[in-house]
């Protein structure tokens, strides 16, 4: 069973239906907070029943400060199946031969800023992807709000930098979405302002060789813009595997 207890933090799976629910709040506080409308106060769907969910909560208090899903496919053929479906027209990876998995409703509570909740979240997915033999990593990255405009430059560094290779490359299926590698192929990104703009989540798949889609789908319910992202674990560049084995060990 995935668990894993680094200094201030532990992240396990959740137990049942009321850990679910504390990570359903958190999720709706992340990615919903201040929108009145019905069944406010849990961001829940039907992919809840189907995923595992992993939570990280303060050791000394219990405090629920990050939580995520996954769900494992066993091959790229079963990529219908997942959540960035939905958006994305996956075709290309149904081809993938080894197992996958998707990784969704990644989120930190909005008053913590503690780099090492990032950290153990992602020493707790390093374990389960070695436990399990996992060959690929995949979801949706998300910007906060729905303005393409306000963070060009980060797009732009997408597009120059971290595009999906040919054979994987995601093509469009939601009906709004912003053409990033097309509509900024001749922008040069200031990278300083660049990086600051990149989530943090998407920043570490990057970091680990990560790729994203050619556009960003326009999330109009969770006020996001997202891309594609996809990392291949062999490509992982050794020292930061090291790295991120050493937290998970």
């Amino acid at each position: 069973m995935l668990a894993l207890s680094k200094g201030r933090y532990v992240a396990r799976l959740a137990a049942g239906a009321e850990d679910v629910r504390r990570a359903q709040a958190l999720r709706w506080l992340a990615f919903r907070g201040g929108h009145a409308e019905e069944g406010a106060g849990l961001d829940a769907d039907d992919f809840d029943r189907i995923c595992t969910h992993v939570l990280v909560e303060d050791a000394a208090t219990g405090e629920l400060v990050c939580c995520f899903r996954f769900l494992p496919l066993t091959h790229g053929g079963e990529i219908g199946r997942s959540y960035s479906a939905q958006f994305y027209e996956l075709s290309a990876l149904e081809s993938f031969d080894g197992p996958m998995v998707e990784m969704g409703r990644f989120c930190i509570h909005p008053d913590r800023r503690d780099p090492d909740i990032l950290r153990v979240a992602w020493g707790a997915m390093t374990r389960h992807v070695d436990e399990a033999g996992v060959e690929m990593l995949f979801g949706c990255s998300s910007f906060h709000g729905t303005e393409a405009e306000a963070y060009h430059d980060a797009f732009a560094m997408l597009k120059e930098r971290h595009l999906a290779p040919k054979r994987w490359l995601p093509r469009v299926k939601a009906p709004n979405v912003f053409r990033f590698a097309q509509k900024l192929a001749l922008r040069k990104p200031d990278a300083k302002r660049a990086l600051l703009l990149m989530p943090p989540l998407l920043r570490t798949y990057l970091m680990m060789g990560g790729w994203v889609s050619d556009h960003a789908v326009v999330d109009r319910d969770l006020n996001t813009l997202h891309v594609f992202t996809g990392l291949e674990i062999r490509a992982i560049p050794p020292a930061r595997a090291r790295a991120l084995r050493a937290v998970a060990g």
